[in-house]
């Protein structure tokens, strides 16, 4: 470029940043519009002196979370955005714990096995310890009625049997008709008075003089406890007779009762029956009924029958 004229053209003209300087807004330099390239709405273009330097700028305000901020001065707001998890493709907005084995939950399940094992486990102790309970309990239990002695004992209720089984829970014992008994002393069998339960109705009457008896041979298979039980009539008044096991007579009578409340005299309605305990022997053993000196003996005799241990039964 040459001094002088050379056309048309004014400084600002060819210089486009000329507005910025004194000189050229002098001469009615203007910014340039359209942004050189740039959309309309930005122009950061600024005339010397006007930017004041040391001032705060102003913040743009934040727009809320997922909302499309405002721009200020930098054109249009891009209609697309949005929060990078609401994109296809985009980072998830909350952590995801790895799956643990099996699946289900967050890390590793439930050790049901474990659990399953316990549980046996548990169930196996309690029952072993009810086991040991009752073996123990069983174990620890004493005859009520003492324990064994050499010698022939008894003992006989104030009442009457409850049952009329001849037979022990471990197995049938003997049991004999009066009438099959060896009969002494002016006894003897009579079948007058109803009710008797010993075969045919025969009973074994006379027994109610001193010296009257009947005797019984008996085998047991063991050494033991048992019961003798003894059926019988009487005219409604009580009765007594001596007990006698192995040539032993026992210390306290034989006690033949009115347990059938039968009125005085009636012997049809007195049939009723009564036991004792006693010691046996293995083998073959003697039970003798006697009337004795002291004895009041009016009575008829019925059957008699053993049991196992020492019971009513």
């Amino acid at each position: 470029m040459t001094p002088g004229n050379n056309g048309a053209s004014t400084p600002e003209d060819e210089d486009p940043f000329g507005y910025l300087y004194a000189d050229g807004q002098a001469n009615g330099a203007q910014p340039p519009t359209g942004g050189y390239g740039y959309p309309g709405s930005v122009n950061r273009v600024r005339t010397v002196g006007e930017r004041q330097y040391g001032q705060p700028q102003a913040q743009a305000p934040t727009a809320a979370y997922g909302q499309v901020p405002q721009q200020q001065g930098y054109g249009q707001p891009n209609a697309h955005y949005a929060a990078p998890e609401t994109q296809p493709g985009g980072a998830p907005t909350t952590r995801q714990a790895p799956a643990g084995p099996g699946g289900g939950g967050r890390g590793r399940g439930p050790n049901t096995k474990g659990l399953l094992i316990g549980a046996i486990a548990v169930v196996a102790a309690v029952v072993i310890g009810i086991g040991v309970a009752m073996m123990g309990g069983n174990g620890n239990k004493k005859d009520s009625a003492g324990g064994a002695s050499s010698g022939p004992t008894t003992s006989q209720s104030d009442s009457p049997s409850a049952s009329s089984s001849a037979s022990a829970a471990a197995g049938a014992l003997p049991k004999i008709d009066a009438k099959a008994l060896r009969l002494e002393g002016g006894t003897t069998t009579a079948s007058d008075v109803k009710g008797a339960k010993a075969d045919g109705g025969i009973y074994v009457g006379g027994f109610n003089a001193v010296g009257a008896a009947v005797t019984w041979s008996v085998d047991v298979p063991a050494n033991g406890k048992y019961t003798l039980h003894t059926g019988y009539g009487v005219p409604g008044v009580d009765a007594t007779a001596t007990l006698t096991i192995n040539g032993t007579p026992l210390d306290s009578p034989l006690k033949l009762s009115n347990w059938a409340q039968a009125p005085q005299g009636d012997w049809e309605k007195g049939w009723t029956k009564t036991y004792n305990y006693i010691q046996l022997n293995k083998g073959t053993n003697t039970i003798r009924i006697s009337c004795e000196q002291g004895n009041q003996c009016n009575a008829n005799l019925d059957q008699l029958w053993l049991t196992n241990g020492w019971s009513k039964n």
